[in-house]
């Protein structure tokens, strides 16, 4: 397991780059998966990485796995590479626009939010 510096810094990374209550990502996990014909039931609504963002969201740091820092790892690299703070908030003009929006929300960042 990573150090407690590590650990400390990845915890602040990770909530920095997690801008979604867990509120906002469970119910935004449950909008991304409603469809016409079928629909998840509402614990397993949401891809499997978004799930465990919403699972590391409701532990405290003393609780984390292995798992949950390897997830924590990727999630930071993966808001870091696709948000562009320079240009944010915009208003969404191209499609391409919504599904990186909609990408980044299912793993807890809006980046509309101020």
């Amino acid at each position: 397991m990573a150090d407690a510096l590590e650990l400390d810094a990845l915890w602040e990374d990770f909530h920095r780059a997690v801008n979604m209550t867990s509120a906002e990502l469970a119910a935004w996990l449950k909008v991304r998966d409603a469809g016409e014909d079928t629909e998840p039931l509402p614990e397993q609504a949401g891809t499997p990485t978004g799930q465990h963002v919403l699972a590391i969201l409701q532990k405290r740091r003393t609780d984390l796995t292995e798992d949950d820092i390897r997830v924590m790892h990727k999630v930071v690299d993966t808001v870091g590479e696709l948000a562009d703070p320079e240009n944010e908030p915009e208003p969404e003009s191209t499609p391409g626009d919504t599904r990186r929006r909609h990408r980044l929300m299912t793993l807890g960042h809006d980046p509309l939010r101020p």
